[in-house]
């Protein structure tokens, strides 16, 4: 059989792109305030902002769809997707959300007291928000190895476990009410963790009393990343490692619009039955019934569908090859990213890219605009404007450790052509890097500032900088 990696699928429907050209784009960019979030989707080529919500459904997964028991209370799609959490997750209270936020905010807004700190890998952005929104702090301990973007490493997701037992020593238990890891590690560049790394940060949280969940977006792409790398577990099936994985922690938080392989929909699990019974109380006042939790019934099909094919290993040798066909080609035309691709995309490393544009003149957010010009490409940014903060004492802005573009690949959705005209726009402002020029926020809100947030440019888009 030959060694090329095929798409482990046929395509059924199809959904038209409008093209666009580079003076329409520029008027797009400029009503929604250089921020790609406001753009109207017609208006985008290739969508690699997020890998949330925005893969496609298998014909199983649509099958499910019409299954749908839309009951109000213990319906059939209830009990398929509660069957296929414990099957794969192993904990013994699922609750459901309409999205993996909503799990979060039940989390830390029933266990997160101001004073206290929550480590973590590395927080992404709605995560660290709604531990901060209850006064709490968010702390992430990376590994030395995730902030160095050029250096390969297997597993650079890892959290920093000397950190970790230093926090403990330094605060005690008591003001940390759980540990988070992120697997896949979106914020470090959709960095592995190593099940080596799962386990010790486990036995510190154990000996310390402090639970640990996991946020399991993208636990499948994880789990294959250690069969893949990880000494002792090349013959071991995908679920069997995932299984391992989440023995190792007391709970988890999940989105199902990556993993799940749905378009909406999420969980919080936990071993612990009086806490899930204070979350439950909080999903029926805020989400809805215990056995629906903000989703339709077909939602919940979907998912308990999406769970078992994510676990396909040849649609996860697919969805690595993908991205690893995308880095490798990006960095022979010499273009700086975070080595090795990650699982769910590439993170292009911007303050590299572009070292003549400051931490604070945002050279994330001037990549991804110049992206969207040149080929009607929207990534996202994930440097200063998604993760800087005012310093507490002085008020100045604190720039991010990195500044990283984000090319996410929604899950069975592009084709190996619209792959390489990524590449191709990536190369053409590549060729042009010298005469791009930073930005600025002219209005932010004070939360997720990102998603919503205007800039302008330092310079006209196009000029020379001097």
């Amino acid at each position: 059989m030959p060694d090329r990696i095929i798409e482990p699928f046929r395509i059924k429907v199809v959904e038209p792109i409008r093209m666009t050209g580079p003076a329409e784009r520029l008027r797009a960019l400029e009503a929604a305030g250089y921020n790609v979030f406001k753009l109207p989707a017609a208006d985008v080529l290739i969508d690699l902002l997020t890998d949330s919500g925005t893969g496609a459904m298998s014909s199983e997964q649509w099958a499910a769809v019409m299954r749908g028991d839309e009951s109000y209370a213990g319906s059939q799609s209830w009990y398929r997707f509660e069957a296929a959490v414990k099957g794969i997750f192993g904990f013994k209270h699922v609750i459901p959300t309409h999205q993996g936020r909503a799990a979060e905010r039940i989390l830390f807004s029933t266990v997160c007291r101001p004073g206290h700190v929550v480590p973590s890998n590395g927080h992404f952005d709605t995560t660290r928000a709604n531990i901060e929104i209850t006064g709490a702090e968010a702390r992430d301990l990376p590994a030395p190895q995730g902030l160095v973007a050029s250096e390969p490493h297997p597993f650079k997701g890892n959290m920093d476990v000397e950190a970790l037992r230093a926090l403990i020593d330094e605060l005690g238990p008591e003001r940390i009410p759980l540990c988070m890891l992120t697997v896949t590690n979106n914020t470090g560049g959709g960095q592995p963790v190593s099940m080596a790394n799962i386990r010790q940060v486990s036995q510190v949280c154990r000996e310390a009393g402090i639970p640990l969940y996991i946020d399991a977006c993208r636990f499948a792409e994880n789990a294959y990343f250690i069969k893949l790398r990880e000494e002792g577990y090349q013959d071991t099936p995908v679920r069997e490692i995932a299984r391992e994985m989440f023995s190792y922690a007391d709970g988890c938080t999940m989105s199902a619009k990556k993993d799940g392989l749905a378009n909406i929909g999420g969980f919080l699990a936990t071993n612990d039955d009086a806490l899930a019974e204070q979350e439950e109380t909080l999903l029926i006042l805020t989400e809805g019934f215990p056995t629906y939790g903000g989703m339709a019934g077909r939602d919940l099909d979907a998912i308990a569908v999406g769970l078992e094919e994510v676990l396909h290993e040849d649609y996860l040798q697919y969805r690595i090859e993908v991205s690893r066909y995308l880095g490798e080609h990006l960095t022979r035309i010499g273009i700086p990213i975070m080595q090795p691709p990650g699982g769910h995309a590439v993170y292009i490393d911007a303050a590299a890219f572009l070292p003549h544009v400051p931490p604070l003149q945002l050279p994330g957010q001037s990549l991804v605009a110049e992206l969207y010009l040149a080929g009607g490409i929207r990534a996202v940014e994930v440097g200063t404007v998604m993760f800087g903060h005012p310093d507490p004492e002085t008020g100045e802005e604190v720039p991010a450790r990195m500044e990283l573009v984000r090319l996410a690949i929604p899950r069975r959705v592009y084709t190996k052509s619209q792959i390489d005209y990524v590449i191709d726009t990536a190369e053409e402002v590549w060729a042009r890097r010298e005469r791009i020029g930073g930005f600025r926020i002219v209005e932010q809100k004070p939360v997720l500032r990102h998603f919503a947030a205007r800039f302008e440019p330092l310079y006209p888009l196009g000029q020379e900088v001097p």
